[in-house]
């Protein structure tokens, strides 16, 4: 058992023992001890999900005082984006949250308390919610940003310790989509390809996508290729990356299925479909064959809003590129008909071939730097593992290897994201626990989780630091350590297991996730069932065992200096085959042997009718509001990249609104004025910025930037329950 001192102690103690000793290496002449660098170490970053390799340089002490970019690393080869540059320095931001905060019902204000009297409150507060009402009404929503062996622990902890019924993270905002697109297709959640893609293609399809400006390092591999790609990017806005690309589709709004549909029904007339490869390896084509042919040219010019020589032209580009790749981020997964559109992507790949071979593949970029991680072993809507929890024989199997009663494992997945908080509307979930997630400022139509927290009998934060939107709102703070003061591995969207390490110790009473959740377990007294969990290496030894026969077996993985020795491993990585995989790390793609992970090896085609906008404009909201990544230098909601000055810097400071001169010439609005973006939902203030990067009817505003959720539209995709945030009807109000 671990006690709140003795986790306390520890913390004190060495912050990493992987250190490379190299005195002098640097050449910073007389500095202070504790600046001068004497040893380097290694981990991969935790802001996106590209998963750069970092070396750390530590002190004599073995405290971080700086990084840079890791060359010999496979992912990023020695490049770094602002924010991974800028990584050490949220750590030491002045607002951590340094101490548990308890309310105090007398004053209203949250006060410092020892651990154990917070870990008392919390649970007394819960198991009191879930004898009035029900095991069910406490339920937790978490994050793709902490490692692993946290979220294995607490998806774990809370199902089959706590006994909560509906727990989800917030990967359900970013890649849900993707997660239910590739296990309908493909039998299992397995994104195909390796950066060493964006190398190889002959013809690079970006769709709703931006990585100038969401991950500029892969970016930076393309700009690599030397086999002149075509790069094409469909997206209604004609973002950095549209201006770089050799063809720039800029189809309407979420028009992405009509042309995606309109695209293969054009493949076929060109008799472009690799007909042996589809009879051989998939199903469901003849159907897909039938369904498309009402797309024809002229309905989808006229849907989409393209030139129909613009149609042709893209069609021409798949048809005759011996190599195409097939690349999509949060354009797509965000929309009311998400699912569909990723598989028409999929669809796409397969029926041209474009899979399993050097620069192909259809391709979802991830967004968090562990969101697959959250999608493999969260234990939320999918059992730990990839297993499922409707199947007795995976509920038993996985009680085995974890040593718990299979009865404690829910025999059906809980309730998503939106429905989770749904049922707190209706009153059905009363307790609520958010971990590493800012649910205040990022959820759509933000409005109405302000509303939902007056419903809430408890609401428990644990997160770095105590000034979030989400904390403010909190019972109860749990100060939790970041990224570069824990260990652990994250998994990025080629499927690399990276290690993050300890180099600096969290502030005050700060404690790691894995730390916080082991000590709700003994307070809970559901310690014995983690008693295995000794550690975050202990527990990835745990999820070896889990992966093990699943498409992603890691099971030939030793510990966290194998992987760190091959810098980062791809799985799938099987004992059995551990061997023979020597030195084939770096790089290695899914299906090569046109076998997937269905029941029969065959991918199957998946898709539906389009549906329209939820919410079209009109007469009194006559402008579409996108919204999307507005800078490299930011991240989110800015909990960490506000409190690095080098990125406020990089980053525009004040929330704008990009508006075509046309648009702002109708309205009467000048370049730098200050205006009032209202949707039905609410409405905020910024500055605009007359540009012609968007197109007539449409208007910009950066996610980042707490007030452009009052404004988004509150529709889910019915497959993967994904919000919409990128389509909402507005109007722009001059101030004066």
């Amino acid at each position: 058992m671990s006690t709140i001192e003795e986790l306390l102690r520890a913390r004190e103690g060495p912050m990493t023992s992987e250190l490379v000793l190299r005195p002098g290496d640097f050449g910073l002449g007389r500095v202070p001890a504790r600046l001068k660098p004497v040893a380097t170490t290694t981990a991969v970053c935790g802001f996106c999900s590209t998963g750069c390799g970092l070396k750390i340089h530590l002190n004599e002490a073995g405290e971080a005082i700086n990084l840079t970019a890791d060359p010999e690393h496979p992912v990023n080869l020695g490049m770094a984006c602002p924010k991974g540059w800028e990584a050490l320095t949220p750590l030491a931001a002045k607002d951590r949250a340094t101490t548990p905060l308890l309310r105090n019902p007398a004053t209203g204000e949250l006060e410092p308390v020892s651990w154990g009297v917070a870990l008392g409150a919390m649970v007394r507060n819960f198991r009191g919610i879930q004898e009035k009402h029900g095991r069910a009404a406490v339920s937790f929503l978490s994050t793709g940003q902490i490692v692993t062996e946290e979220m294995a622990l607490l998806g774990a902890l809370a199902k089959f310790g706590m006994g909560m019924r509906h727990v989800d993270s917030n990967t359900r905002q970013c890649m849900a989509t993707s997660h239910v697109a590739y296990k309908q297709s493909f039998g299992f959640d397995a994104p195909p390809f390796t950066y060493q893609d964006f190398e190889d293609s002959d013809a690079l399809i970006f769709i709703g996508a931006n990585p100038c400006i969401a991950h500029p390092i892969m970016w930076q591999r393309v700009m690599r290729n030397r086999r002149k790609p075509e790069i094409v990017v469909i997206d209604p806005r004609r973002t950095e990356t549209a201006m770089a690309a050799t063809l720039h589709v800029a189809s309407r709004p979420k028009s992405d299925l009509v042309l995606l549909y309109g695209l293969a029904k054009a493949l076929i007339d060109r008799g472009a479909v690799k007909r042996e490869f589809v009879a051989a390896h998939t199903s469901g084509f003849a159907e897909f064959e039938a369904f498309v042919v009402e797309f024809t040219l002229e309905r989808t010019a006229a849907e989409t809003g393209l030139a129909v020589k613009t149609i042709e032209r893209l069609a021409e580009i798949v048809a005759t590129k011996e190599r195409v790749s097939f690349w999509w981020t949060m354009g797509v997964n965000q929309s009311h008909e998400a699912t569909r559109t990723a598989q028409a992507i999929i669809n796409l790949a397969l029926m041209t071939g474009n899979i399993g071979r050097p620069g192909t593949g259809a391709n979802s970029i991830t967004g968090q730097c562990n969101a697959m991680g959250s999608r493999l072993f969260g234990n939320a809507t999918s059992l730990i593992g990839g297993y499922d929890f409707g199947k007795e024989e995976h509920r038993e199997h996985v009680a085995r290897i974890l040593g718990v009663d299979a009865a404690a494992i829910p025999d059906a997945a809980g309730l998503a994201y939106d429905q989770i908080l749904e049922a707190v509307e209706r009153g059905e979930i009363r307790g609520l626990w958010v971990i590493a997630t800012n649910t205040a400022h990022s959820w759509i139509n933000q409005r109405t989780f302000a509303a939902l927290r007056a419903k809430l009998d408890f609401l428990v934060v644990q997160d770095m630091y105590a000034t979030t939107e989400t904390a403010r709102m909190a019972d109860l703070v749990l100060p939790a350590a970041g990224w570069g003061e824990k260990d652990g591995v994250l998994i990025n969207s080629e499927r690399r297991l990276g290690v993050v390490k300890k180099v600096a110790r969290a502030p005050g009473q700060a404690l790691s996730d894995f730390a916080i959740f082991k000590l709700v377990a003994e307070a809970w007294g559901c310690g014995e069932m983690f008693r295995a969990w000794k550690s975050p290496e202990a527990a990835f030894q745990i999820l070896k065992e889990l992966s093990r026969g699943q498409p992603c077996d890691f099971s030939g993985i030793r510990d966290y200096a194998h992987i760190e020795a091959e810098g980062g491993i791809q799985w799938p990585w099987p004992e059995e085959k551990a061997e023979g995989l020597k030195g084939a790390a770096r790089h290695r793609r899914l299906f090569e042997d046109g076998r997937f992970f269905t029941a029969d090896g065959r991918a199957r085609f998946f898709f539906d009718r389009p549906r329209p906008l939820p919410e079209p404009p009109d007469a009194e909201y006559p402008l579409l509001l996108l919204t999307g990544r507005g800078s490299s230098a930011q991240w989110h909601t800015g909990s960490r990249t506000d409190k690095s000055a080098v990125l406020r810097k990089l980053a525009p400071r004040e929330l704008y609104v990009e508006i075509n001169p046309r648009d702002a010439a109708r309205w009467r609005v000048a370049a730098g004025e200050r205006v009032r973006v209202r949707s039905r939902r609410g409405s905020c203030e910024a500055l605009a910025f007359v540009t012609p990067t968007v197109q007539v009817g449409q208007v910009f505003l950066p996610m980042h930037f707490a007030d452009v959720n009052k404004l988004t539209f509150p529709v889910f995709d019915p497959h993967s329950r994904q919000p919409g945030y990128k389509a909402a009807a507005v109007r722009i109000e001059r101030l004066s």
